[in-house]
């Protein structure tokens, strides 16, 4: 085995990185808009948590997803607060954004 100084890397190609850059940009657009939507509409903001507090995940997704929203969203929820996690609708899985949101200090 070499000593670390002397161990070969890979050449750096950017291309994947940059991708991935810009497709988290369409997330973070996405994200802006539910964000806005939790912000602006007390009346959304209450049905969510009404929902989340029934445990109606599916009902909670079809929401989130009604406000014209490109990415794929995976949503958590417990007692005290949400967590969304936006990807890219296509395979591959190059980025993630992830919010998290409170609503209750216990």
């Amino acid at each position: 085995m070499f000593p670390y100084e002397f161990r070969q890397y890979p050449p750096i190609d950017p291309t994947l990185f940059s991708q991935s850059a810009t497709t988290a940009q369409w997330l973070m657009k996405d994200a802006s808009v539910i964000l806005a939507k939790f912000a602006q509409s007390k009346s959304f903001a209450t049905a969510i948590m009404s929902l989340a507090q029934q445990g109606k995940t599916k009902q909670v997704q079809q929401m989130v997803q009604s406000l014209g929203i490109r990415s794929k969203v995976d949503i958590y929820f417990n007692p005290d607060g949400i967590r969304l996690t936006l990807s890219p609708s296509s395979v591959g899985g190059c980025c993630q954004l992830v919010i998290g949101l409170r609503w209750n200090v216990f």
